[in-house]
């Protein structure tokens, strides 16, 4: 039934000042955009991520995204340094949701607030590295099947 990750997609109230900020944490313009929206291309999937004026929230259904804080399913995006990652999300004003950790071997977690108050996971996470390398016609290194 589930196939795989199509968008993810943040809430801003400023979504000018977010275009901005997530152009230069990703180093990629948006590549597709309407009123009120605007949406990201990134990774070696090419996954989307999209940010949507708060102001149409409200139309979207249930999901207002309107909580005491922080709320809901976190997504995790690869990196290859968390570490590193995590410096680079902080220098560019977010903040620290969840300290970096390891969630088990080959696999190191942390999450952020970005500046508009959503949750960004970032994960060393070595099934990803399987899964890129299958499909790269290279070879998974042995013990590190999972």
């Amino acid at each position: 039934m589930l196939r795989g990750l199509t968008t993810v997609r943040f809430h801003a109230s400023d979504l000018a000042a977010a275009k901005r900020w997530y152009t230069e944490l990703l180093g990629v313009e948006t590549y597709f955009e309407r009123p009120g929206y605007a949406e990201f291309r990134l990774g070696d999937y090419r996954h989307e991520l999209g940010l949507v004026d708060s102001a149409f929230v409200r139309n979207l259904g249930k999901h207002g995204g309107a909580g005491a804080g922080p709320s809901g399913a976190v997504v995790y995006w690869h990196v290859d340094d968390v570490h590193a990652a995590v410096e680079r999300v902080l220098g560019l004003g977010a903040e620290i949701n969840e300290t970096a950790g390891e969630f088990g071997a080959g696999f190191v977690g942390a999450s952020v607030l970005d500046p508009f108050g959503n949750v960004l996971g970032l994960m060393q996470n070595q099934h990803y590295l399987e899964v890129l390398a299958t499909r790269a016609g290279e070879a998974v290194p042995q013990g590190t099947q999972g």
